[in-house]
């Protein structure tokens, strides 16, 4: 039987070769660039098949070109390839295989590698993110097409943000560093808001300037970060389109900074910012040329005052909040002091809070107006087979919970367990993943998918291998959360109310069955997540000193990491779970 295997070996082998000799010998008499491409092709790259190692251009005719190295992840040696070959092409078409807009040339594609109409000869996929603002996982049951992105796609089920609070869970977003290394942990003051995020040198590297550097066209639309001014500041570094606003949380009466002119929009129904937006960026879609693009659309919805389009106004009359256990539930005696020992909710509170809920869930119905939109408009220049969709928020709110009125920055899940939910090339139909990922791993995703080159500075790691349903050895098994306390600016948007939450400066660790959570004012908490998954028991006290030692030895050595290896090391990978 060895031998019949060794036998049947050498004649696999033997074909590959004399299929590598005849395809190399059809390619003669081609244009030296699709020469390039069928030795590629010949020795056993393909098209689109870029996160399986063989793709056609991230892992051949892009190092080819460029007479560099291959990506670590490629599963194939290069073919030899003359440089005099290579010459020739770079005369004919200086951008071949590179991402950029291929210069004009009379040479067709090769029949065999048929070019679709919004791709480069790259292949690469592009991809749309959709990033709301301030939406919990109670608002998912009112987005059919987030619905149905469940369907086609995956769920990431343990997803958290680095900060529940909008600036510092964005810049972690932007750059995959965790706040201690971004040095943003407000929405405004001298560490937060989009002056302390440019200053720190954190737009020179964001995934938008690594997508860019790789032949990407790049769009952000909508809300970029607490404090940048549409009329003062330029656009940021690393993007080819830019149209974003400042503090437009109202949807109407806004500016956008597009491309650097300042454009104003009024309050007619046609002025509603998701619905601006979504036909801007569904424009920037069809227009799509040669280079694959991200787009990154970021709401302002659902974000208080909770806007919805007209359109929606009336939807959902009877809709109140989710009564979950959580709901009144009065903090227990062990609970931290910044929360305190809160009246129970009123009838008039409840009130409030039901009709906040109904105005959140009317007002991302246009979000979801939005992505079918932008679905179709992927769909129109035939690349939905090559895109991926993205969606997520950059924290929750909680509504009620702990008897705390509307507001965030609380380490409890209602405000740091967000959705991530994506959709696209190899990724399985309906699958969840359980392994715990945070804000800081879409940066190096985005970058792995479009075959750019990471940031060096990444605290996370990539997504890619459980996007694409590939057995991973190990996984993190803590997420961090960072929180600088109280918060007392008068002109932040999400300044809490005197019941909403303002919690003193803590550091926590969410594992898949716990959350541990240091406070500067020496108060620990503890939640045992299978005994008390609403997190109303604070148990720190029954722990071993053992396991507060092992647990503050976590958390200590997380958020004191400076990189994807130190952090990785911190957070202390173990075995994987089996998924489904």
């Amino acid at each position: 039987m060895h031998r019949a295997l060794i036998r049947v070996s050498l004649v696999c082998a033997a074909l590959i070769g004399f299929a590598a000799v005849s395809a190399a010998q059809a390619a003669r008499g081609q244009g030296p660039c699709e020469e390039i491409a069928a030795s590629c092709r010949a020795a056993g790259f393909v098209p689109g098949s870029a996160s399986g190692g063989d793709g056609l251009v991230v892992d051949c005719i892009n190092p080819i070109m460029r007479g560099s190295a291959q990506p670590r992840k490629a599963s194939k040696p290069l073919p030899q390839v003359s440089p005099q070959l290579v010459a020739s092409c770079r005369a004919e078409n200086s951008g071949f295989g590179q991402g950029k807009t291929p210069a004009a040339t009379s040479s067709a594609p090769a029949p065999s590698m048929p070019v679709p109409a919004h791709t480069a000869p790259s292949g690469r996929p592009n991809i749309v993110f959709i990033l709301t603002d301030d939406l919990s996982w109670n608002l998912v049951q009112y987005l059919p097409h987030v619905l149905k992105m469940q369907q086609e796609g995956v769920t990431f089920a343990n997803y958290f943000v680095t900060d529940s609070l909008c600036c510092p869970s964005r810049s972690s977003i932007f750059t995959g560093r965790y706040p201690h290394d971004t040095g943003v942990f407000r929405n405004v003051g001298e560490d937060g808001g989009y002056l302390v995020f440019r200053d720190r040198g954190n737009e020179q590297a964001t995934f938008a300037t690594a997508l860019l550097a790789a032949g990407y066209r790049t769009a952000m639309l909508g809300k970029y970060l607490n404090g940048y001014l549409p009329a003062k500041h330029p656009p940021a570094p690393g993007w080819t389109f830019w149209a974003v606003a400042g503090a437009a949380y109202r949807e109407f009466n806004y500016a956008l900074n597009e491309d650097g002119k300042l454009v104003h929009y009024g309050t007619q129904p046609s002025d509603y910012l998701t619905d601006v937006a979504s036909g801007i960026a569904s424009g920037f879609i069809r227009k799509a040329a040669a280079s694959p693009f991200l787009i990154e659309i970021a709401t302002f919805a659902p974000h208080a005052p909770y806007t919805p389009a007209p359109r929606d106004a009336a939807a959902l009359p009877t809709l109140r909040a989710p009564r979950t256990p959580a709901f009144d539930a009065a903090p227990d005696a062990a609970a931290p002091p910044w929360l305190g020992k809160l009246p129970p909710l009123s009838a008039n509170d409840m009130a409030s809070i039901d009709a906040d809920f109904r105005k959140r869930a009317q007002s991302v119905l246009a979000v979801d107006a939005m992505i079918g939109a932008l679905q179709a408009a992927v769909a129109a220049i035939g690349a939905e087979k090559n895109t991926y969709f993205v969606f997520s928020s950059d924290n929750g709110l909680h509504m009620g919970e702990h008897r705390l009125m509307p507001g965030k920055m609380t380490p409890y899940d209602i405000d740091i367990h967000v959705p991530l939910i994506v959709t696209g090339p190899g990724v399985p139909a309906g699958r969840i993943v359980e392994e715990i990922v945070e804000n800081v791993d879409l940066c190096p995703t985005f970058t792995e998918l479009a075959g750019a080159t990471v940031p060096s500075a990444v605290d996370g790691t990539s997504l890619v291998p459980l996007l694409h349903g590939q057995a991973v050895a190990e996984w993190r098994s803590v997420a961090l959360i960072e929180h600088r306390g109280p918060h007392r600016e008068p002109n932040d948007p999400d300044a809490p109310g005197a019941r909403s939450g303002n919690p003193t400066t803590y550091d926590a660790i969410r594992g898949r069955t716990s959350l541990y959570v240091e406070y500067n004012d020496g108060k620990v908490e503890y939640h045992d997540l299978a005994a008390d998954p609403s997190e109303l028991r604070n148990t720190a006290a029954a722990l071993s000193p053992a396991e507060k030692a092992s647990l503050h030895a976590t958390l200590e050595a997380t958020k004191n990491c400076h990189d994807a290896k130190t952090c990785w090391k911190a957070q202390r990978p173990g075995p994987t779970i089996a998924r489904n």
